[in-house]
């Protein structure tokens, strides 16, 4: 449904069941850049109603149509998701909603819960947003500038990220029952001038895998109203850690009690 004019690239119309994607031609060699996107989605949607979001992409297959808002699920590499519409109703976030997801070929993109399992972080945002988005030595930045006063907004800021060179950018959208003009109005990519280890000089950085280093998983996510996460629930295993470490901080607060009364009944002893 991509439609190219003059002044924007329109990736579906305000129409029901429709999807569209654009994509470069020649990947992308840079092992640090920074991709600022211009866009706005708008129709004549009642209220807050619209659908379904756009998608910004560096990935390994291109020009793939598919369910994940009009491109392919399974992919290998970052997405970007700005959703309009929450499918989740019993979600506590406030839409149009930004997240990042990385995925190496396994993880599945729920759009019944909006992506909440796979989702690394996200933020709240506007439908005619200045966006970028940073990649620079395993540090994936996203940031939005609303009013385009050049003044960013962290929205996500995740470290070991792992993304390989080779891939290649682009932009897809989809509508469904609700539907929206999901319009690119600028991409421009930038190269970062950043200073590397030597060991990273060996490392052929085509055939790294995408992957992210968390110590939790994402699915360990709940939602906040902030657009930020906080803890799941507690385990077994968590609640016998803090049970643990609560018996340690009583036996040392016990000892260094013991050795102070002690210390002191000899003062005293001595003095009388």
């Amino acid at each position: 449904s991509t439609m190219v004019t003059s002044q924007y690239v329109r990736l579906t119309p305000d129409e029901r069941s429709r999807e569209g994607s654009i994509w470069n031609r020649v990947p992308c060699f840079l092992k640090d850049w920074e991709l600022h996107v211009h866009f706005k989605i708008h129709g004549a949607g009642k209220k807050n109603l619209h659908g379904d979001g756009l998608a910004l992409w560096y990935t390994q297959e291109r020009l793939v149509p598919g369910p994940v808002f009009g491109s392919k699920d399974n992919f290998h590499g970052l997405a970007i998701f700005l959703d309009t519409y929450p499918n989740d109703e019993a979600t506590e976030r406030v839409f149009p909603y930004i997240s990042a997801m990385v995925n190496n070929g396994s993880l599945t993109y729920d759009h019944s819960k909006d992506g909440r399992w796979t989702e690394l972080a996200g933020c709240h945002h506007n439908h005619d947003t200045f966006l970028a988005i940073r990649y620079s030595r395993g540090r994936l930045t996203v940031m939005t500038d609303v009013e385009d006063k050049n003044e960013w907004k962290n929205c996500i800021d995740i470290a070991g990220v792992q993304l390989p060179t080779g891939y290649f950018f682009g932009a897809s959208a989809g509508t469904g029952d609700l539907s929206d003009n999901h319009d690119i109005i600028s991409m421009k990519l930038f190269q970062l001038m950043v200073e590397h280890p030597l060991e990273d000089e060996t490392v052929d950085w085509t055939k790294i895998e995408p992957s992210v280093s968390l110590l939790k998983s994402p699915k360990d996510n709940v939602d906040d109203p902030t657009g930020n996460f906080r803890s799941g629930p507690l385990t077994g295993w968590k609640v016998f850690l803090l049970l643990l470490c609560a018996l340690l901080g009583i036996i040392v607060c016990a000892v260094v009690g013991a050795v102070v009364f002690q210390k002191r009944q000899e003062r005293n002893k001595r003095f009388y």
